[in-house]
C-alpha cells in the first residue's frame, strides 16, 4: 500500500547539511536568481550545418522548442538578435541577425562570417572559442527544473525531436546540461534497481541451492528476502523518501544480508533433524540458539548503517534509516517464515542432509584448522606484511569530487558530456555573486571594470569555460554605439561613460537575454561560468587562487563576494563526506565494542575481535589506494558497510567458542578447534553468498556502485580469512590473559545456551 507514495529524486545528491556555510551561500544566490541548473544545450560539429536545407532543419528545430511551455527561452543561431544603435532617441533596438526566410549558400556564407568575425559577444554561448562547433540553449522554465514535468518534457519531447532531425538531416546533435543529465542519470539508477533484485536473487538462489541441494529451502529462503525487498520498498514510501543512488541500493543490500539469516537457521535446523530426528524440537533449538546470535549479527550490521544517521547530510540519514529499519526486518521475517514454514514440512530425508558432509569444504576447514595448529607465527607474519603494505596504500588514496565520474561511461549523454568539455570547456555551473552592498552598484564603471578583471583571470584557467556578465552586455553595446565593429567590443572609458552606459541600460532593457545576471535593485551581479570535470586537488588550488584574486580586485570593505554553485557544493560534499566517514566508522567501531563488552565482559575480547575486523578495512583502503579509487559518495560506505557485516562471523565464533569453553572445562585448544570447525561451515557458507551477492553490484554501469560492490566483497573476504584463521590463533596465542572464568562465565546476554536444558520434548 506504501509503494504509491515512492518517487525518484529529481534533484542531485546534495551532500552538504542544509545550515553548512556553502549551502547558506548557495540559497542565497537562489534567492537572488532563482534556479541556475535550467540550461540545456544542442551542440553540433558539422560544416554541414551551413547549408540551406540542413541550417533550415536546425531553426525550426529550436523554433519547435521555443514553442513549448516548459522552455522559457531558446538561443540558436536562427533567433539571435543584434544590438544597433537608434537614431530617434537614445538607446538601442533589437534586430534579427537572420532576416531571410529562404536561404542561399552565398547567404548563408555570410552570415557564418559576420556571427564568428563580428559577433564576439555570442563567443561561447552560441560558437565555440575555435569557432568550429555550434550549440542551441534551451533554457527550462525554473518551476519544473526540479519536477517529474522536467523529466516529461526531455524525455517525450527534446529526445525524440532531436532523434528526428538527426534522421532526417544526417548531422549528429550532442545533448546536455544539468537537467538532461540529471534526468537520464536518475533512469538509470531506475533501470539498474530491477537489474540488481534480480541479479542479486538469481545469484544467491544458485548459491544457496548450490550449498543444500534443496528446492525448498531455496524456494523458503527467496521468500523469506523477497517479502524483505518488499517492505524495504514499502519502508521508503512510508517514510516519503526519495529513490536516490545510496537508497536504490538498499533492496538488493537486503537480499545480500538476508540470505546468510536463512543460511545458518536451516543449517542448524538440519543438524538438529541429523542428530535426533525431532522437528519440533528442531525448531525449538533454531529459534533458543540461532535466533539469539542471529539477532545480535543482525543488530551489529543495523548498527554499522545506522551510525550514518548520526551523520550531518540529509542523504546519508535516510539511508541509514531505511538500511537499519530493513535489516532488522529481514531477520524478523526469517526468523518467523523459516520455523513456521518448516513446520507444516516433512522431516527433511537423508539427501538434504549429504551437503553437511561435502568433502571440500570439509577439507578447507581441516586445513584451516591445521593452518592455525601449525602455523600460527606465519599468519601473523603475513598478516603484518598485510598492514605494512596497506598502510602504504592509504598514503596514497584520493579524494574526487567528481560530479560525473559515477557516471556510466558507456552512455551516450557522458560522451555528450566529454564533447561539450572539449569545444566549450565545461558544463558544471559555477557561479560567483556580487553584493555591492548599494542599489544600481553594478552599473558602475568601477564595478564592471573589477568584473571585467576577474572574468579575465578566469578565462586564462583552462578548466573554466569563457565566463559570462552584465559585463558582455555593456561591451556589447559599446560596439553597437561604433556601428558594431568588433574592435570596440570593450568597456567604455570614463570619457565614454557618461551616455554609454546610459545607452548600455538601455539596452538591457530591451533584451531579456542577460537580465539575469543582474537583480532587479541593480545591487546583485552575477557571473556565470561553466567548469570541466576536475580533479579535487586541482579544484582546490584553483579555488584558492580564485578567491585570492576576488579579494585583490573586490576590496571587503565594499563588497561581499562568494563563490557558488552545483559544481561546487558537490565538491564541497565529498570533502564533508569523508570526515563523516571516519566520524560513521569510528561510531560502529565503539558502538560494536561495546556490544561486545556486553556480551562477553572481557576488554581483552574486545581487543581481540575487533583486529581481525579492522585489518580487512584497513586492507581494502591500500587497495583503494594502490588501484587507484578515489575516496567519493559511493565508495565511502564500504567501510562501515563491510565493518557491520564481517564483525557477524566474530560474534558467531565466540559465541561458540565460549559454549565449546564451559562444555570442555576451559580446555582453550580444544575448545578453539571445536568451535573453529563447527562455525566455519556456515562461516564459508555465508562469505561465500555475501562475496557473489556484492559482487552483482559490479554489473552496474555506475563506476561507484561497480567500485562499492567489488570493495566489500574484497573486505568481506578477507575478514572471512581473519575470522577463521587470525582470531582462531590470536585466542590460542592469549589464551592465559583472556579465557578465564572470571571474563567468559557470566556474559550479560545468553547467545547461545550454556548447556542443554530439558525441555518438554526431553532432554536431548
Amino acid at each position: 500500500m506504501q509503494w504509491q507514495h515512492m518517487r525518484f529524486t529529481y534533484t542531485e545528491a546534495n551532500l552538504l547539511p542544509d545550515d553548512h556555510e556553502i549551502n547558506l551561500e548557495y540559497k542565497a544566490f537562489l534567492d537572488q536568481f532563482g534556479e541556475e541548473g535550467n540550461l540545456i544545450v544542442l551542440g553540433v560539429k558539422d560544416s554541414a550545418l551551413f547549408t540551406p536545407e540542413k541550417f533550415s532543419a536546425w531553426n525550426q528545430l529550436s523554433s519547435d522548442f521555443r514553442k513549448a511551455e516548459e522552455v522559457e527561452l531558446t538561443l540558436s543561431i536562427g533567433d539571435l538578435q543584434k544590438l544597433e544603435k537608434r537614431k530617434d532617441i537614445e538607446g538601442f533596438k533589437m534586430v534579427p541577425f537572420i532576416k531571410d526566410s529562404i536561404f542561399t549558400q552565398e547567404g548563408l556564407d555570410k552570415y557564418k562570417y559576420e556571427l564568428f568575425a563580428k559577433l564576439p559577444f555570442y563567443s561561447g554561448l552560441v560558437y565555440s572559442p575555435d569557432k568550429k562547433s555550434i550549440r542551441t540553449a534551451i533554457y527550462l522554465n525554473k518551476d519544473i527544473v526540479n519536477s517529474a514535468a522536467r523529466k516529461d518534457f526531455i524525455v517525450e519531447e527534446l529526445i525524440p525531436r532531436v532523434k528526428k532531425f538527426e534522421q532526417d538531416t544526417g548531422v549528429k546533435v550532442h545533448t546536455s546540461g544539468m537537467p538532461y543529465i540529471r534526468t537520464l542519470n536518475s533512469q538509470n539508477i531506475i533501470d539498474e534497481i530491477g537489474m540488481f533484485v534480480g541479479a542479486a536473487l538469481l545469484v544467491t538462489s544458485v548459491i544457496f541451492f548450490f550449498f543444500f541441494r534443496s528446492f525448498r529451502a531455496t524456494i523458503i529462503s527467496m521468500i523469506t528476502v523477497i517479502i524483505g525487498v518488499m517492505w524495504a520498498f514499502g519502508i521508503l514510501g512510508l517514510l516519503h523518501y526519495e529513490i536516490t543512488v545510496l537508497t536504490a541500493l538498499i533492496p538488493p543490500l537486503i537480499i545480500v544480508i538476508g540470505v546468510p539469516n536463512c543460511i545458518f537457521l536451516i543449517n542448524k535446523y538440519q543438524q538438529e533433524i541429523k542428530q535426533h530426528g525431532n522437528q519440533a524440537k528442531s525448531l525449538q533449538r533454531v529459534i533458543s540458539k540461532v535466533g539469539n546470535a542471529t539477532l545480535m549479527t543482525n543488530v551489529t550490521t543495523a548498527s554499522g548503517f545506522a551510525t550514518f544517521i548520526l551523520t550531518n547530510s540529509q542523504l546519508l540519514k535516510e539511508f541509514g534509516i531505511v538500511a537499519s529499519i530493513n535489516i532488522m526486518a529481514i531477520f524478523l521475517l526469517s526468523l518467523f517464515i523459516i520455523p513456521i514454514m518448516y513446520s507444516y514440512m516433512a522431516v527433511p530425508k537423508n539427501k538434504h542432509l549429504k551437503h553437511l558432509n561435502k568433502r571440500w569444504i570439509n577439507a578447507f576447514v581441516d586445513w584451516m584448522e591445521k593452518t592455525v595448529r601449525e602455523h600460527s607465527i606465519s599468519i601473523y607474519v603475513c598478516a603484518t606484511l598485510l598492514l605494512c603494505l596497506s598502510i602504504i596504500g592509504i598514503f596514497n588514496i584520493k579524494i574526487s569530487g567528481s560530479i560525473i565520474e559515477d557516471m556510466p561511461k558507456q552512455t551516450e549523454f557522458y560522451k555528450d558530456i566529454k564533447f561539450f568539455e572539449r569545444e566549450f570547456d565545461g558544463i558544471m555551473p559555477l557561479e560567483i555573486l556580487i553584493d555591492t552592498k548599494r542599489e544600481k552598484g553594478v552599473m558602475k564603471l568601477a564595478t564592471l571594470k573589477r568584473i571585467d578583471k576577474l572574468q579575465e583571470y578566469i578565462e586564462d584557467i583552462p578548466e573554466f569555460s569563457k565566463p559570462l556578465s552584465v559585463v558582455e552586455l555593456v561591451k556589447y553595446s559599446k560596439q553597437a554605439y561604433y556601428n558594431n565593429n568588433p574592435e570596440y567590443y570593450q568597456l567604455p572609458n570614463s570619457q565614454e561613460q557618461t551616455f554609454l552606459l546610459a545607452y548600455a541600460k538601455s539596452s538591457a532593457k530591451s533584451t531579456n537575454l542577460l537580465k539575469s545576471y543582474v537583480d532587479s535593485t541593480g545591487q546583485y551581479a552575477r557571473i556565470t561560468t561553466f567548469m570541466m570535470d576536475t580533479e579535487t586537488d586541482r579544484f582546490d588550488r584553483i579555488e584558492e587562487d580564485l578567491l585570492a584574486k576576488i579579494d585583490k580586485i573586490f576590496p571587503v570593505d565594499r563588497y561581499n563576494v562568494s563563490l557558488t554553485g552545483k559544481a561546487l557544493v558537490f565538491q564541497k560534499g565529498t570533502k564533508y563526506l569523508v570526515t563523516n566517514l571516519i566520524i560513521s566508522l569510528s561510531l560502529a567501531i565503539l558502538l560494536i565494542a561495546l556490544f561486545m563488552a556486553w556480551m562477553f565482559r572481557s576488554f581483552r575480547m574486545i581487543l581481540v575481535s575487533l583486529i581481525p575486523n579492522l585489518l580487512p578495512l584497513i586492507i581494502t583502503a591500500g587497495l583503494m589506494g594502490f588501484l587507484g579509487v578515489p575516496i567519493k559518495p559511493s565508495t565511502i560506505l564500504v567501510f562501515s558497510i563491510a565493518f557491520g557485516i564481517s564483525v557477524d562471523d566474530t560474534i558467531h565464533f565466540l559465541a561458540k567458542y565460549r559454549q565449546e569453553l564451559i562444555a570442555n572445562n576451559w580446555k582453550i585448544k580444544k575448545s578453539v578447534y571445536a568451535a573453529l570447525r563447527e562455525t566455519g561451515f556456515s562461516m564459508i557458507y555465508t562469505s561465500i553468498v555475501l562475496f557473489f551477492g556484492f559482487s552483482v553490484f559490479t554489473i552496474s554501469s555506475f563506476g561507484g556502485t561497480v567500485a562499492l560492490g567489488a570493495l566489500v566483497s574484497i573486505t568481506l573476504l578477507f575478514a572471512m580469512l581473519a575470522n577463521l584463521l587470525l582470531l582462531p590463533s590470536l585466542l590460542l596465542s592469549l589464551e592465559r590473559s583472556i579465557a578465564n572464568k572470571d571474563t567468559l562465565r557470566e556474559p550479560s546476554l545468553e547467545i547461545i545456551p550454556n548447556k542443554e536444558k530439558e525441555d518438554e520434548y526431553g532432554p536431548k
